[in-house]
Parts: structure tokens; C-alpha cells; sequence
């Protein structure tokens, strides 16, 4: 091509680094497009496929056998699609078998056998318990074997009687922790009668709720002891791929878009400064079709490059997500449907050639003579006008005639503009999430909320009694203790809480209760919902917890340990990340464990109180007293914000070289102007300050009109990411944008701009004027 079509080295740099800049622009949009749209896609594929394959119970129902016979349950399931049971149900406690210590237990069910129209579960290894003395224990065939762990063949002493494990199996609803024969859940003296349901319609929380509301009708009241619903199981499942997909899905679709408005540039940029050379082909033979092929296959070739790179990137990221989300549904491998690489495929190419049609169009049209003619002589100037207004302003003269570039080629200037407040948009939307994400972090996890906090290891019994490495226990009683840090000199306020392991009735899922007493009020916890506990029988929980059991504030909830159960109403809903804890009070704990002693003391001391000295005070009266170090902000809070930066870096980047290639476009066409300023004075720092002002001119423009785009868009993304992650952002964490930061981010939209215009200024500043008049 080149034998026919003379160009010059500085032209074929030019357009080398426009080949690159087109190219990298679709590879990192694309990558985010098929990272966001495969995570859309698939985000709950795995689970619903295991759900279906194992007829999955929608709705997990415990029963109080005092309270409903085996035959009412039975009568009343006719409301449901399918059901499985009535299954007799037992709590066992471990004793000995629990590991470090810990009082663990099983939920274990009596069952003939594995099979049914409802929960089949899947026997992986070993067979189904056949006779008193067996068990099966509930166990994903994808997780490893910790140290320690059971084995077939190996024996546990669980209720007071010593089982062997005969197999392993799975359940996808989670309906047990383990399962015998219904002989043998006779001796182990069940407390309860599960029933497993699917219905007709159990799409959302409302649907499930009636299909409840069926099966429960005319059973007396209080037999219903707890229920779990799968849309809580899928919740939890889908929770972190759906976390990730609105900010990629916003990012992709700013990176296509400024791909877009760069390749329309480029395109346009390479018609103008290439009339010589349209003339010249035309000449030669090309039709006006081929001329305009040339121009179309000058950018389809990068952008079908990056495009086919960005589509294996992005399913290897999105693949590396579903597989670690869906690992405990046999997900390995998960790939992104094909339906997403094909779309992506096929239409970014299209896209991208599409903005390079109308420029290539132009070439298209244009005759030989006019073509030759206009790429020799000069340009008439645009935005006279306007230059002339600045010229006879108190400007500086290389800022008055830098201020009047951009009129020179308003459509060009558009385009440039575009990408610049695309660029701030990416930048107002990353500051805003990154504050927001870190806002919420600090509040959930209740971080500098307390100046100091105690540890105190139980004597006998309870959470870490028999662990060697444990330190000391403390010397003096519970009531002692917080007396005596309540009497040391500093202390303003003191909150001591209590750990207990417990079970959620109904379902096999292990919860962490905290029960708290004396100024718990002051440990940094924010109510979002109802109020804090002010007797027994009561808790507070989070709103991952309530998605993920779709229950409300209000509800009432069972909760069993060692033996005893306590039914407690969830009188509020506090702001932290946890789905198994639930915050209750010590007029609650003396329901259940009643001997139970605080082992955490968190304290606030008054302004300007040494920690140490106040922490070494209360060790000389109780040394078993150990400080322990506060909350982390969080390792998911952590991917994300780099996740964010790196993004926004990119896209950042890509917005200055549409800028860069704009002033080399400006610059080569104004090689004649900027000799003949060189040659009546003007210096080569004042042809880099003009040529730079005429780009950061539009950044502050871009700024100004990115910002409000940017702030709209947080003010989508972080409800869509919040919904995903299952909590709640409380409406003052979008209020995240003071003055200070905002003028901050109309300085990024001129940085974003005199970055790009910088290295491509200082190149034609320091070209001579031989060199100039060479070219011409």
C-alpha cells in the first residue's frame, strides 16, 4: 500500500498509536461487558440447576409433634405441589466431638431413604443408613476434608449414643445435618417433625409466603416451630457475583462508549488529514467504495483484535467468579453462556465500525481534484470570530489563541469533549463508590467505634475452656470484673457481651448469638429498622439475615442450644454484614444459659485517657483480662475498591488518549500556523501552554458536565450493589459529595485532559520552522 500511497513516518507513528489506542479501548470494554453480562447471566444458573436436579424443597418447615399429629401434616400438605415427610427431627448434641472446644451439634433427621418427589439427596460416598447405629452426615462432595474431619467407617458419640458413619451425602436444600433410619431417631428422643414442600409458583418471597400460608392452614397455632425458604439459600448463593455486576456493567458501558466516540475521532481525524491522500488513491484507480473499505478496515482490524481479547479475558474473570460463588453446588467450571460471547462478538465490531462510517462516508464522497486540492491548501479558518474576541482580552497571549483552538473544529471538539466528560464521569462515579463502600464498612463493622476491648476465657466450660494456647482465665467473677473497669479511673462507658452457639429451629444453619448487656447502645451499632431490645425474648439482626430467611422485623424466630429453646420476636434491624449473628440481650441469655459469663468487655474511655495506662489499671486488678485487637474494614470491601480503581485508571486513561490524538490531529494541521508564530517569537514553552490550554479548557468544561452524570450514576449503582450484597445503605451514605470534592473532580476532568495533550504539545513545540516549510 505504501508504494501507491506515499505517507510519511510521522504518519505512520500516528496512526500506529492510533491503531493501539482503538485497540486497547475495545479490549478493556469488552472485558467488563462480558465480566458483567456472563455474572447477569449466569449468576444463578448453577443453583437452579442443582435445585431442579435434586427437586429442592422451596420451603423447609419445622413442627411441634405436641402440638400437630403426622396425619394433620399430611392432610394439610394437599395444599402443596409435592411434599416429602413428615420426618421425625433431633438436635444432638457432639459433647467431646466438637473441635476447639466448642459445643457443636447436628440436626439430624430420621429418613427410610434418600429418594422422594421432594429433597433427593445425593449419596456421593458410602450408602444410606440401614440400620440402628448408622448415620449419614450431610457434607458437599466439592468441599475438602479439614483436618480432623470424619471419615467413613469412623464412629461419633452424638445424642449419648455411638454411631458409625456409613456415608456421605448432599442436600441442596440444606434440610439436615445429618440423617438415621426412623428406628433409630426414636431412641434419640426427637423434638421435632420436618416437612419438606415445593410449590406450583416460587418465584419471590410473596409466592413462598402463600405456598406457607397453604400448607399451615387449619393447623393449630404455635405448631409451626421455624421454616427455611430456598430464596435465602439462593440469596446467599448469588450474593457475590451479583455484588460485582452494576459497577461493571456501568464501567463496560463508559468504556464502549468512549471506544466509540475515540474510533469516530480517529476515523474523522484520519479523513481530514489525509484529503492529500484520498486525492492521491482516487487517482490512481481506487473507487470511492475502496477508499471508504480502507478507512472502515483501518479500525475494524484493532477493534475485532481487542475485541476477541477482551471476550477470553472477561470469561476467564467471570468463570473464576461463578466457580468460587457456586462451588457448593458441584459448579466447577462454570463457563458464561454462549448467547453473551456471541452478542459481544458479533456487536462491538459492528459498533465500532458503525461511528466510522458517516468520516469514512466523507472520504467516500469526495472527487480526486477536491481531495488534492484541499489536503494542499490551507485551511480556511473557523471560530475567527471568537479568537479575535480573545485576542482583545488581558489574556496571555498563547492562553487567548489556546482558548480559540477548540472553535476551529467545533464537530471534532464535540467528540473530544464527549470523552472527556465520559473520563469524569468514570472518576465522579469511583470517588463516590469508593467513599460509600468505605463509609458502609467503617459503620457495619463498627470500626474505632470502641477505644478498647477485653477478653475474658470462661473457666470451665463454653468457647475456648479447652484450648492449651488460651490465655489465663480471670481471677475475679463476671459482675467483678466489669465493676472493676467500670471504677477505673477513664472509663466513660462498658458493654459486656456473652457468645452462644445456637440453632435456628427448622433449619440446619449454625447462628452466633451475641448477648450484650450494660451501654451496648454505645458500641457503634445503627438501628435502621424497629428499636433495641429492652426485654427477654428478644433480638436484633441484620438485613442479610432477613433476606436470606425472608423474614421481617416483627417475625418471630426459634432459636435452639444444648437442649433449650427460646422463641424470641425481632424487634429491630441493625447495620452490620453478618448473616449468622444475631444480637440479643442477657435477659434473653438467662432463657437458654443462665451460668454463662461475659467474655468480652468493650469500653469507651473519656477524651484524652491514656489506653494503656487505663488497660494496664485493670490488668493489676484481674491480669485474665486480655486486650484484643478491633474490626477490620473487610477483604471483599478491599477487591472491590482496587477493582474500582483499576477501572477507572483505565478508563482515565483512555479518555487523555483521545485527547492525545486529537492535538496530534490539531497540531498536524496547524503545522503552518504554529511556524509562523515560531517565526515572528513565539517560544517553544508558549506553543506547549497554548496548545495545552486550547485541551484543558474542555477538561474543565468536561468536568463540569461529567460530574452531574457521575453522581447519577452512584446514586444507581450502590442501591444495585447494596440489593445484590444483601444490606441495606441508609440514604445519608449517597451523600457522599461535598464542594471541596467536587471542585476536586472538575480539577480531574483538567488533568484528564492536559495529560493527554501534554507530550503531543511539547513534540510540536520543539519542531523547527525548517522542518514546517520542509513539509509544506
Amino acid at each position: 500500500m505504501s508504494a501507491v500511497w506515499p505517507v510519511s513516518r510521522a504518519a505512520v507513528r500516528r496512526r500506529r498509536v492510533q491503531t493501539v489506542v482503538i485497540g486497547v479501548v475495545v479490549l478493556l470494554s469488552t472485558t467488563m461487558i462480558v465480566v458483567a453480562l456472563g455474572l447477569l447471566a449466569a449468576s444463578s444458573g448453577p443453583f437452579d440447576q442443582a435445585y431442579s436436579r435434586q427437586s429442592g424443597a422451596h420451603l423447609v418447615a419445622s413442627y411441634d409433634p405436641s402440638k400437630v399429629s403426622d396425619s394433620q401434616l399430611t392432610k394439610s400438605a394437599a395444599g402443596a405441589k409435592a411434599y416429602a415427610g413428615p420426618f421425625a427431627l433431633a438436635t444432638l448434641d457432639l459433647g467431646s466431638n466438637g473441635s476447639f472446644g466448642e459445643p457443636e451439634s447436628l440436626v439430624t433427621v430420621g429418613r427410610a431413604d434418600p429418594g422422594g418427589p421432594v429433597d433427593r439427596l445425593n449419596v456421593w460416598k458410602g450408602r444410606w443408613a440401614a440400620k440402628a447405629g448408622e448415620i449419614v452426615l450431610n457434607r458437599n462432595p466439592t468441599a475438602s476434608e479439614g483436618f480432623g474431619a470424619p471419615t467413613l467407617g469412623s464412629t461419633m458419640n452424638a445424642g449419648g449414643q455411638t454411631l458409625t458413619i456409613v456415608g456421605f451425602a448432599y442436600s441442596v436444600s440444606q434440610s439436615g445435618d445429618a440423617w438415621v433410619t426412623p428406628a433409630q431417631m426414636t431412641s434419640l428422643k426427637p423434638t421435632a417433625t420436618q416437612m419438606l414442600y415445593r410449590f406450583a409458583q416460587a418465584a419471590t418471597n410473596e409466592q413462598v409466603s402463600a405456598g406457607q400460608a397453604a400448607v399451615t392452614s387449619g393447623l393449630p397455632s404455635g405448631a409451626l416451630v421455624g421454616t427455611q425458604s430456598y430464596l435465602g439459600l439462593r440469596a446467599l448463593a448469588t450474593g457475590e457475583p451479583n455484588t460485582f455486576v452494576p459497577f461493571l456493567m456501568v464501567f463496560g458501558w463508559l468504556g464502549l462508549a468512549v471506544a466509540v466516540l475515540i474510533v469516530a475521532n480517529v476515523v474523522s481525524g484520519a479523513v481530514v488529514s489525509g484529503f492529500k491522500h484520498i486525492g492521491v488513491l482516487k487517482a490512481l484507480g481506487f473507487t470511492p467504495t475502496q477508499v471508504m473499505a480502507v478507512y472502515l478496515t483501518m479500525i475494524s482490524i484493532p477493534a475485532i483484535i481487542g475485541c476477541a481479547g477482551g471476550t477470553v479475558l472477561g470469561n476467564v474473570l467471570a468463570e473464576s467468579l461463578l466457580t468460587r460463588a457456586f462451588e457448593n453446588y458441584g459448579a466447577e467450571g462454570v463457563t458464561v453462556p454462549i448467547w453473551v460471547d456471541v452478542a459481544v462478538v458479533l456487536g462491538v465490531p459492528v459498533l465500532v465500525a458503525l461511528s466510522a462510517l458517516l468520516p469514512s462516508l466523507r472520504a467516500r464522497s469526495l472527487s480526486a481534484a477536491e481531495a488534492i486540492s484541499a489536503g494542499s491548501a490551507p485551511r480556511a479558518g473557523r471560530g475567527l470570530r471568537v479568537q479575535r474576541w480573545l485576542s482583545g482580552t488581558r489574556l496571555p497571549r498563547a492562553v487567548s489563541l489556546g482558548l480559540g483552538l477548540p472553535f476551529a473544529r467545533p464537530a471534532r471538539t464535540a467528540l473530544t469533549l464527549a470523552a472527556v466528560v465520559l473520563g469524569v464521569t468514570s472518576v465522579t462515579l469511583a470517588v463516590g463508590l469508593g467513599k460509600s463502600l468505605t463509609t458502609y464498612q467503617t459503620a457495619a463493622s463498627r470500626v474505632d467505634a470502641v477505644d478498647v476491648a477485653l477478653f475474658a476465657r470462661p473457666a470451665d466450660g463454653g468457647p475456648g475452656a479447652n484450648d492449651p494456647q488460651a490465655p489465663p482465665a480471670p481471677k475475679l467473677s463476671d459482675a467483678a470484673d466489669e465493676a472493676l473497669i467500670r471504677s477505673t479511673p477513664g472509663a466513660e462507658s462498658v458493654a459486656a457481651s456473652a457468645d452462644l452457639p445456637m440453632r435456628l429451629a427448622g433449619t440446619s444453619t449454625d447462628l452466633r448469638v451475641s448477648f450484650y448487656r450494660g451501654d451496648f447502645q454505645q458500641l457503634g451499632y445503627r438501628i435502621l429498622d424497629g428499636r433495641w431490645f429492652d426485654g427477654p425474648g428478644q433480638v436484633v439482626v441484620s438485613e442479610r439475615f432477613l433476606r436470606q430467611r425472608g423474614l421481617a422485623v416483627g417475625d418471630t424466630i426459634t432459636l435452639q442450644s444444648e437442649g433449650k429453646t427460646v422463641r424470641a420476636q425481632i424487634v429491630g434491624k441493625a447495620m452490620y454484614n453478618s448473616g449468622d449473628e444475631v444480637l440479643s440481650n442477657w435477659q434473653t441469655l438467662a432463657l437458654v444459659a443462665p451460668s454463662l459469663r461475659a467474655s468480652l468487655y468493650e469500653i469507651n474511655v473519656k477524651r484524652g485517657t491514656d489506653l494503656d495506662a487505663f488497660v494496664q489499671a485493670v490488668q493489676k486488678g484481674d491480669p485474665g483480662l486480655i486486650r484484643t485487637d478491633g474490626q477490620d474494614a473487610g477483604s471483599f470491601v478491599a477487591i472491590v475498591l482496587a477493582t474500582v480503581v483499576l477501572l477507572t485508571l483505565m478508563l482515565g486513561t483512555v479518555a487523555a488518549l483521545g485527547v492525545f490524538n486529537t492535538v496530534i490531529l490539531n497540531t498536524r494541521e496547524r503545522r503552518r500556523d504554529l511556524g509562523m508564530l515560531k517565526s515572528i517569537g513565539m517560544t517553544p514553552a508558549q506553543v506547549t501552554m497554548m496548545v495545552v490550554t486550547s485541551m484543558t479548557a474542555l477538561g474543565a468544561v468536561g468536568g463540569v458536565l461529567g460530574i452531574p452524570l457521575g453522581i447519577v450514576a452512584h446514586r444507581l449503582v450502590v442501591p444495585a450493589m447494596a440489593n445484590g450484597a444483601q444490606v441495606e445503605v441508609p440514604a445519608f451514605m449517597l451523600q457522599v459529595y461535598p464542594w471541596s470534592l467536587l471542585l476536586l473532580l472538575v480539577v480531574a476532568g483538567i488533568l484528564i485532559a492536559a495529560a493527554g495533550a501534554y507530550f503531543p504539545a511539547r513534540s510540536a513545540a520543539n519542531t523547527t520552522i525548517a522542518k514546517v516549510l520542509h513539509n509544506e
